[in-house]
């Protein structure tokens, strides 16, 4: 038996959207806006980039006058995140990445791990499921599992973002009720199908790359290939259902610098794709070093779908691992990850420069662990040993002056040892700050050193609801260079694709 529960829904086909399917108040033309300035729309994903996370990686690469790929572009804007309670329009402050990418693929609000399903579990249609519908070329690329809920949102619908396969079971894909047990399945099984099998069977991107292996089985394999799928690599031996691990093959570049047209599914890992800085201290022959780039990735996905269909194309693109290096307070995979993430947005405004048609928009879902760069040779709240109180007994917004006086604002020997990748590296206690060499540092500072002039610290391990920035460029960029919300997205881009707002804008 291929699942313990095997349910399939067909979301979307080639020619249109099924029976049944996502669209509803928001569903899409029937064909792209005629005579568009904007023919392709690129979207560009730093999962976890805050603010800081950009500013640190501008002054870690290029110092402090210098600027990254995505600062290069003329026009810039804020993005606010929030999500929502489930079952309710309260807000909920904090998003997670599922609930964050449902907002700008449907414009739609929703619960932390929602997949394209609004607060009250209902399916609402995808602005790649609208594109792929109304004939437009689509691609979704992510350094992480395809699965994962950032590429998920675009291309599935799940009541939970856990709900990725290839098993079904209850505790992944269905939410729990106030009394801790597990709501009733929907009457729409299409909610509680693992994203894998969705993702297989939807026809909704013509170019899938990433990671994910594990997620599928042969049977998918199968299914894509029925629909004109190059599927590179192998899922899998399906006379050997029991060995499905074993007999998989993933995907490598050299298989993708060889695809030369069609449609393309790529997983280059089980799992997420390793971490550029730590792929780079591999072996010249170790497996990790046949994954693409995410820049790699983005070059081969747009010249597989540019000259694709004559209305022209909708890619998304996630740099994952930032996010994924955040939570872990890993400041110099998380500093090599925008990096990565950044080459990829150079390949892809070059192309809009060259193209002139499309809209290159670069942004992220949250800001992730309360990223910091704080002054040379000081240190946090956490390293000290008078943290500042809240002074006011009546307000615990603490608005008030902290009574911390400079002779006590000292640090605890306790609590750090130093920084965290210098000497006090392998004190599990250390709070201390990572400290890295920047261009405008003299040519013997290292990483690590006090002397170093950018230090970084994090104020946690999870998510932060701060506004996150965002960068645009080409025809209709203007419209981003504004405050705004995250389900806002979804609308801009939608018009320009079709040249019309949707009807739920």
């Amino acid at each position: 038996m291929r699942r313990s529960v095997r349910i399939l829904t067909v979301v979307a086909t080639t020619g249109a959207l099924a029976a049944g399917s996502a669209v509803a108040a928001n569903s899409a033309p029937q064909h792209g806006g005629k005579g568009n300035e904007i023919r392709n729309v690129i979207y560009l994903l730093g999962d976890g980039m805050g603010r800081t996370h950009v500013t640190a990686a501008r002054e870690r690469y290029y110092g402090a006058t210098g600027k990254l790929n995505m600062e290069r572009l003329p026009n810039y804007g804020a993005v606010a995140t929030y999500a929502v309670e489930k079952d309710s329009d309260q807000p909920a402050l904090v998003t997670d990445s599922a609930s964050s990418a449902t907002a700008w693929s449907t414009g739609v609000k929703t619960y932390n791990a929602a997949i394209s399903v609004d607060a009250y579990e209902k399916k609402r249609a995808t602005l790649m499921e609208q594109a792929h519908q109304a004939g437009f070329a689509t691609g979704n690329v992510s350094t992480a599992e395809i699965t994962d809920a950032t590429p998920a949102a675009q291309f599935s619908h799940a009541l939970l973002r856990g709900c990725q396969g290839p098993v079904y079971s209850d505790a992944s894909c269905l939410p729990k009720k106030a009394d801790g047990t597990f709501e009733d399945k929907p009457a729409d099984q299409t909610l509680i199908t693992p994203i894998a099998e969705q993702i297989a069977r939807n026809g909704t991107a013509d170019v899938i790359l990433g990671g994910g292996l594990a997620r599928f089985e042969p049977d998918d394999q199968k299914a894509l290939q029925a629909q004109g799928y190059q599927v590179l690599g192998s899922f899998g031996d399906p006379a050997l259902p029991a060995q499905t691990a074993a007999t998989q093959k993933v995907a490598t570049k050299a298989d993708l610098a060889n695809v030369r047209r069609g449609k393309v599914v790529g997983l280059f890992s089980r799992g997420n794709l390793t971490v550029e800085q730590a792929k780079a201290k591999l072996p010249a022959d170790a497996p990790q070093q046949q994954e693409p780039t995410l820049a790699e990735m983005t070059k081969k996905s747009i010249s597989l779908l540019d000259g694709r269909s004559k209305k022209g194309f909708l890619l998304q693109i996630e740099g994952a691992q930032i996010d994924k290096r955040s939570h872990a307070n890993d400041a110099a995979q998380t500093l090599g990850e925008i990096k990565a993430f950044d080459d990829a947005v150079k390949a892809a405004v070059d192309f809009a420069k060259k193209d002139g048609h499309t809209l290159v928009v670069v942004t992220a879902d949250h800001e992730c662990a309360g990223f910091n760069i704080i002054e040379k040779g000081t240190f946090t709240n956490a390293e000290a040993a008078a943290p500042p109180a809240n002074t006011d007994a009546g307000n615990p917004a603490n608005n008030s002056t902290p009574s911390r006086s400079s002779s006590a604002n000292v640090k605890d020997p306790a609590r750090s040892t130093g920084i965290v990748n210098g000497a006090g590296a392998n004190d599990p206690k250390n709070f201390g700050p990572a400290t890295f060499r920047t261009p405008d540092d003299p040519a013997d500072v290292q990483d690590g050193s006090p002397e170093a002039s950018l230090w970084l610290s994090y104020l946690s391990g999870n998510h932060t609801g701060a506004d996150v920035p965002i960068y645009a460029y080409g025809p209709g960029g203007k419209r981003f260079a504004v405050s705004q919300n995250n389900v806002e997205l979804y609308g801009k881009m939608y018009r320009s694709l079709f040249g019309t707002a949707p009807r739920n804008d």
